[in-house]
């Protein structure tokens, strides 16, 4: 299963490798935009644009709503998977002697 985060594309490091740097959560990295660029969407136009981002690649573009509404499923299930870690290790303090 593949998991594509979101992130706004916020410059272009490179017009002619396809490059930009991509801020996801307050993190930036540089990843390759290839897969969005074409005769309508130039290498310049993608700053600004809300992306998947996987293993490097912009997967695709989304609008701002799609990607606050993954970022927010995915905040909850970091919670949740926290929960559910504090869970155990409560369990885990009741059963050791």
């Amino acid at each position: 299963m593949c998991l594509g985060i979101p992130g706004k594309i916020i410059a272009i490091t490179s017009h002619t490798n396809k490059l930009a740097t991509v801020e996801v959560l307050g993190v930036r990295r540089e990843i390759n935009i290839a897969c969005i660029v074409n005769e309508s969407h130039s290498v310049g136009s993608c700053v600004g644009d809300w992306v998947l981002v996987h293993v490097g690649f912009a997967m695709s573009r989304i609008d701002a709503n799609e990607a606050k509404l993954t970022l927010d499923i995915l905040h909850e299930l970091g919670e949740a998977q926290a929960e559910l870690r504090t869970m155990r290790e409560a369990d885990a303090a009741v059963a050791a002697p």
